[in-house]
C-alpha cells in the first residue's frame, strides 16, 4: 500500500513504467518480500509466483522474511526453496528477521538464531548461484574476515553481488528486529562481525561502480534501517549516503520489514534536502501479497522506473 507524500513521488516516478524502453540495454527485474506468513499467504504467493513467471525479467529478488515468525524448522525452509525454486527466472534471495534473528521467541519455538542462519545458509546459499529454474552465477562473500590468529570473522556466502547492463547489484544480510542486538554476547559478537563484513562488501560493490562504465549501483536487504529504537543501522546508513556521493550515479536502496510499499527519497543531505542521485523502494508486505516491476532504461535520465503489482490481500483470520 503506497501512502502518503510517498504516494505523490511513486506517481511521478512509476508514471512512465508503461512505456517499453528501446535502448539494448534496457530490462526488468521484480522485487518482493515479508510474504508467505501463513497458509493462506503461502497459496497467494505461488499464484503470484506464476504470474511472475509470464513476465519478461531478468531476475527476481526477494528480500526476506519468508516465514512470519510462526515457526523456523527445516520442513518450512525446504518448503520455501521448492517455492523459490519454481521460479521460472533466477530468484535471488536474502535473510530477513522472521527466519533467523526471531526464531528465538516462543511462538517460532525458542530455536538458536545462530544456529538458524548456518541451516538457512546450507539451505539456500550452498554454491554460488541464484535459486529458480534459470540459475544466475553471482559473486559470492564466501571467505572469511581475517584476524591475527587466522579467521576472525565469517564467511557470508548469503550476500551476493552481480551485473546486469552496467547496472551493479549487492544484497547485504541486514535484517529487521534491530538487526539481532541486544540478547546477549553471543549474537551480539555475531551482529559485529557481519555488519563489517557487510561494509566490506558494500565497499567492494562501491569501488566496482566507480568505473565509468557503471549505470546504476542498486543495494538490497530486508531491514528498514530507519525503524530502529537503538539506531542499529546508522552505520549502514552513512555508508549508504557515502556510496551514493562517491558513484555520482542514480542509487536505488531497496528493503522490505515495514510492509510498506513505497518509492520515495528519505536520505538527506547536510541541508536537508533529499539527496538526488539516491531513491529508496519498500516492496510490499503481508497482508498484502504483491511485487515491484523495476523497469531499467539507459535512456532514462533516473535510470529506474516502478510498477508496483498487487496480487492479493489477505486478511488475518
Amino acid at each position: 500500500m503506497i501512502r502518503g507524500a510517498a504516494a505523490l513521488l511513486a506517481l511521478c516516478l512509476c508514471g512512465c513504467a508503461s512505456v517499453t524502453p528501446t535502448h539494448p540495454d534496457a530490462f526488468a527485474f521484480g522485487v518482493m518480500g515479508d510474504t508467505q506468513y501463513n497458509p493462506r499467504e503461502e497459496i497467494a504467493f505461488v499464484e503470484m509466483l506464476s504470474r511472475v513467471n509470464r513476465e519478461d525479467l531478468a531476475f527476481v529478488v526477494h528480500v526476506g522474511d519468508i516465514t512470519g515468525g510462526r515457526d523456523c524448522t527445516d520442513e518450512l525452509y525446504a518448503r520455501r526453496k521448492l517455492e523459490f525454486d519454481s521460479s521460472a527466472h533466477p530468484l535471488i534471495y536474502t535473510p530477513g528477521d522472521n527466519e533467523w534473528t526471531d526464531c528465538r521467541r516462543k511462538k517460532s519455538g525458542m530455536r538458536d538464531p545462530l544456529e538458524r542462519l548456518e541451516r538457512l545458509r546450507e539451505v539456500f546459499f550452498s554454491d554460488r548461484y541464484s535459486l529458480g529454474a534459470r540459475r544466475l552465477e553471482m559473486m559470492v562473500q564466501d571467505r572469511c574476515i581475517e584476524g591475527p590468529e587466522g579467521c576472525r570473522c565469517g564467511p557470508y556466502p548469503e550476500n551476493r553481488f552481480w551485473t546486469r547492463g552496467g547496472v551493479r547489484f549487492v544484497t547485504l544480510n541486514v535484517p529487521g528486529s534491530e538487526n539481532n542486538t541486544g540478547h546477549d554476547r553471543a549474537n551480539d559478537a555475531e551482529a559485529r562481525c557481519r555488519n563489517e563484513a557487510n561494509g566490506l562488501w558494500l565497499e567492494q560493490a562501491v569501488r566496482a561502480s566507480e568505473r565509468s562504465e557503471t549505470r546504476a549501483l542498486v543495494i538490497l536487504l530486508q531491514a528498514n534501517p530507519w525503524h530502529s529504537r537503538h539506531r542499529a543501522y546508522d552505520a549502514l546508513l552513512r555508508q549508504v549516503q557515502d556510496s551514493a556521493r562517491r558513484v555520482k550515479r542514480p542509487v536505488l536502496f531497496v528493503h522490505g520489514d515495514t510492509h510498506n510499499q513505497r518509492v520515495d527519497q528519505p536520505f538527506l543531505d547536510t541541508l536537508g534536502n533529499p539527496i538526488h542521485n539516491l531513491v529508496r523502494l519498500e516492496t510490499f508486505g503481508s497482508p498484502f501479497i504483491g511485487w515491484v516491476k523495476v523497469t531499467v532504461d539507459p535512456d532514462d535520465p533516473q535510470v529506474f522506473r516502478f510498477d508496483p503489482r498487487l496480487h492479493a490481500l489477505v486478511p488475518p483470520k
